[in-house]
């Protein structure tokens, strides 16, 4: 009986008793919203100073789109007016950034198709690789963890489709053209062993006239808990970037693992100069469940039409393979 009272006494004074207005409701998820839209938008404010979070976090920035459809999934439970408005911000920041890699492939016609690959130097079937690698019929063939062992066997089973390879420390070169001026590239960071070679720069020999390769493996990074190790990688991008900024012929393509994406500003060097792909997320890393693209295919005066995974091969890494379409 009281509560019926209380209930009708409500009512009599204009009381609204069906609890908040959409309007008012989530309010905490209408701010978890503006700050992913922030982390977004201003994404180069997160320092980089302190354990290298900035990097960190630009290096798996699509995956912000998760946190975007979850926010939305429970403001549709909470019936959130407030909150969906708000997610207005981070889905035009998101798409802003990453909405035209959703498009499909296009369809042009590219001049060259290169292929990229870290073949992981415990791969097992080295053989079976190279042999996978040569389904997707490419022009230029770039890989990365080459071993001694294992460089005879690559070279056994491309020799026919390309007869001209260049191979220097780790990383090596197969091409439909003839190379001309091969020499090793100086990626070395300090502190690291004077055995490790992980670069390498070419001139191909097209029908368009000749283009600059460059073949590169940065240092790896990992994340720990003082934050990400990136030092050595941005180092050497650094010395990448400087080597290709100098290099005399205009037309450029870049063929790589370096261990980051193009958001990560650890790149800067290089990204600042190149052209990436403009379709197409291709993840090539981890094999088993890619999270990233750190393989990558960059191309200066000249554009990346396309890009996209092929088949996993025995390596940790997808190999992706790219249309290039060459001119401005």
């Amino acid at each position: 009986m009281r509560r019926w009272l209380r209930h009708v006494g409500r009512r009599r004074w204009g009381e609204d008793t069906r609890g908040p207005s959409p309007w008012a409701r989530g309010r905490v998820l209408a701010l978890l919203a503006v700050l992913i839209a922030g982390l977004l938008a201003f994404r180069s404010a997160v320092p980089n100073t302190v354990g290298r979070f900035g990097s960190l976090l630009e290096t798996f920035l699509p995956w912000l789109g998760l946190p975007i459809l979850l926010v939305l999934g429970l403001a549709v439970l909470r019936r959130s007016g407030t909150a969906l408005v708000a997610l207005l911000l981070p889905a035009a920041a998101w798409a802003n950034l990453f909405g035209g890699l959703l498009l499909g492939e296009d369809r042009g016609v590219p001049d060259i198709v290169a292929v990229q690959h870290n073949v992981s130097d415990e791969n097992t079937d080295p053989a079976g690789t190279a042999r996978a690698l040569i389904r997707s019929a490419p022009d230029l063939i770039a890989l990365q963890e080459l071993t001694p062992s294992a460089v005879p066997l690559y070279e056994t089973v491309l020799a026919s489709a390309y007869p001209h390879r260049a191979v220097r420390g780790t990383v090596g070169l197969w091409s439909k053209y003839p190379l001309t001026d091969v020499r090793s590239l100086d990626i070395k960071p300090e502190g690291i062993g004077d055995d490790w070679s992980r670069g390498l720069r070419s001139s191909a020999q097209t029908p368009w006239g000749d283009i600059a390769v460059y073949v590169a493996h940065l240092p790896s990074v990992r994340v720990r808990l003082s934050g990400f190790s990136s030092g050595w990688r941005d180092e050497s991008a650094g010395l990448l970037g400087t080597a290709i900024a100098t290099e005399k012929l205009d037309e450029v393509i870049l063929l790589g693992d370096l261990n980051s994406t193009v958001d990560d500003r650890g790149l800067a060097p290089v990204t600042s100069q190149m052209n990436a792909a403009r379709r197409g997320f291709a993840f090539s890393w981890p094999a088993a469940f890619p999270l990233s693209r750190i393989d990558h295919v960059m191309t200066r005066s000249a554009t990346v039409t396309d890009i996209r995974t092929l088949p996993a091969t025995g390596s940790d890494h997808l190999p992706i393979a790219a249309g290039i379409k060459l001119g401005p």
